[in-house]
């Protein structure tokens, strides 16, 4: 696949209301449809777009205001109906600057419809209920009206002059989870998404391992406050209210809107709030699996190994069984190096909505990046996941030293169990993976060195590999532990040590010790553990060892020769979840003998 330069997807610059000018481009002779690279299908028609924006009226009389660009080429709109894609957002359509200017999504350089609508295809933009100049209020975190909401716009769009009745739908983060929401009520002329970067599991967002992840939380209802009331940024408003009346309106319905950082009041999945239910059970996207298999929308899912949503979006691939696609880079929540979205986006759509057979699908479903690994075979392809391949093997934690870090323990990690033994670690809640992490708000993530964090922590490292590694897939840590205090949350991070000493973040997982119980999960869980994290199934700890089994967010990494692997083991991380400082400081007991055996299960690829 082509590389190509990094870009970084900031969410929130905006756009202006008439296209730039790119140009036709000369007719490819040369046909090639792959990730990235896609040329003699499908080529430029038009040469810029024409904004307008309407109030759609959905089914219970809330208006939703929705922004719809059309292809023009010399400043003449398309004659033919085109399809249509549209993106159902939740942080605003548009905004309106002091100057009265209005910046709508097209303005930003790096959108990839800027690309895509030039190929022939409507653009459109609706702020969900409550948010932007939409009317209505928010009653939850996903409300299920706003479901129903999707289904009336994407008909709405279906039968406009200008539509061909077929409609697609794309975006990241917030909008990509809605796909799923709108597919789940079968909108008869949706007939292909592309979500990116989506949650599957809502209550695993907020309560990884039953541990309130406060930063991230708190930082997204800030956000959409900010949005919500206009403190942020103003909304646009829909053509023809020139004085504002109907924006205002809309502004007065918002005040109510649910305040998501109260998720903080239910720490367990089937907890409740008010009046509204169970937000985790009732409301997750996980709940709507059926009705998105029902609907047979078709699917192209894109993720990141730094992102969110990796664990997320690997679930939705193998619980849908529509035509569907997954592509994985090591990319966070908004980068796509590597790969040009707009191209992934245009062969997905050409092929369902135009009936282009551009190949795409006679692909492999799985296209993935393993990072580290030399560029001549950093990208591959597969059919299934977790990967045939992939061999599970224990890497059990020892006595040390291994002399590779001045932790508190320095243990080793090897493949066979040891005997006897124990390591004493008291709670320090200074420990931190950084500020700059996947759960960090916008920041790219940049974790420091880990080496200063283990400096605090448990660790078990390999020695130096005498071969390359690869480990493409889901680790699972097994922690036989006590505790002098009935809780305590246990943090671990899957590292990679270099020669000079320098420990790299890969990946990680947490686990709240009440929180242990293992369920059946209602879903295809791609054999990895899964807590249901009821209020029953909460366990205080008993004055004797027990074990913890969590997952680690899935990676694919490359691990040279001479460099190390290690797992390090702490009971906080300061800037990104909330642990509850104890008194006295609880200290743990992590046992690794014959009886009570720790270790870390990792996915090696075998070739």
């Amino acid at each position: 696949m082509q590389k190509l330069k990094t870009v970084i997807l900031v969410i929130l610059t905006l756009s202006v209301t008439s296209g730039a000018s790119e140009q036709p481009r000369d007719n490819v002779t040369q046909r090639i449809s792959e990730p990235g690279r896609y040329s003699g299908y499908s080529e430029p028609l038009y040469d810029s777009w024409q904004r307008s924006s309407v109030y759609v009226p959905v089914r219970d009389g809330v208006k939703i205001a929705v922004d719809i660009f059309r292809p023009t080429l010399q400043g003449r709109l398309h004659a033919e109906p085109l399809p249509v894609i549209w993106e159902h957002r939740r942080y605003q359509r548009a905004s309106q600057g002091n100057d009265g200017r209005i910046y709508s999504q097209l303005d930003r350089q790096d959108h990839p419809m800027r690309k895509v609508i030039l190929h022939g295809y409507i653009y459109a933009v609706a702020a969900v209920r409550g948010s932007g100049a939409s009317y209505g209020t928010r009653v939850d975190p996903t409300p299920p009206q706003e479901s129903l909401d999707a289904y009336d716009i994407t008909e709405w769009l279906a039968a406009q002059s200008w539509c061909n009745g077929k409609v697609g739908m794309y975006d990241i983060s917030y909008s990509g989870t809605d796909q799923f929401m709108a597919a789940s009520t079968s909108p008869p002329h949706l007939k292909a998404i592309f979500p990116e970067m989506a949650m599957f599991d809502l209550y695993e967002l907020c309560y990884p391992g039953g541990i309130f992840r406060h930063t991230m939380m708190i930082d997204w209802a800030q956000q959409i406050q900010g949005l919500d009331r206009y403190i942020t940024r103003r909304a646009a408003p829909v053509d023809g209210d020139k004085e504002h009346i109907l924006l205002k309106q809309a502004l007065e319905q918002h005040k109510a809107n649910f305040d998501v950082s109260r998720a903080s009041e239910v720490p367990y999945r089937d907890g409740v709030i008010d009046n509204i239910g169970s937000v985790y059970v009732d409301n997750s996207p996980s709940s709507v699996v059926e009705g998105v298999n029902q609907s047979g929308v078709a699917v192209y899912l894109r993720t990141g190994w730094y992102d969110i949503f990796p664990r997320d979006m690997l679930l939705w691939f193998n619980n849908l069984d529509m035509p569907k696609k997954i592509v994985m880079g090591s990319w966070n929540h908004y980068q796509s190096y590597g790969l040009d979205r707009g191209i992934e986006i245009l062969r997905w759509f050409d092929y369902w909505l135009k009936g282009i057979n551009n190949g795409i699908m006679d692909e492999p479903p799985i296209h993935y990046t393993v990072m580290g690994a030399p560029d001549e075979d950093k990208f591959r392809e597969a059919h299934r996941w977790p990967l045939p391949q992939t061999r599970k093997i224990k890497y059990y934690f020892h006595r040390g030293p291994s002399g590779s870090v001045k932790s508190v323990n320095d243990g080793l990690l090897g493949s066979l169990m040891s005997k006897k033994g124990f390591d004493s670690y008291v709670t320090d809640y200074t420990t931190t993976s950084g500020k700059a992490t996947r759960w960090y708000g916008q920041a790219v993530p940049a974790y420091p060195d880990m080496t200063i964090n283990d400096q605090k922590a448990l660790t078990y490292t390999t020695e130096p590999l005498t071969k390359n590694v690869e480990i493409v897939g889901h680790p699972v840590v097994h922690i036989w532990l006590q505790c002098s205090a009935n809780d305590i949350d246990v943090f671990a991070y899957l590292e990679e040590v270099d020669k000079d000493g320098k420990s790299t973040y890969i990946t990680e997982g947490c686990l709240r010790a009440s929180h242990r119980k293992l369920s059946e999960a209602p879903h295809n869980r791609m054999d990895i553990p899964y807590h249901r994290s009821f209020k029953e199934d909460i366990e205080p700890l008993p004055n004797e060892p027990v074990e913890l089994v969590f997952d680690l967010y899935p990676t694919a990494n490359f691990f040279e020769a001479g460099h190390q692997i290690r797992i390090s083991i702490t009971c906080a991380d300061r800037d990104n979840n909330q642990s509850h400082k104890q008194n006295p400081t609880p200290e743990i007991t992590v046992y690794r003998n014959a009886e009570y055996s720790s270790y870390v299960i990792l996915p090696i690829y075998k070739r």
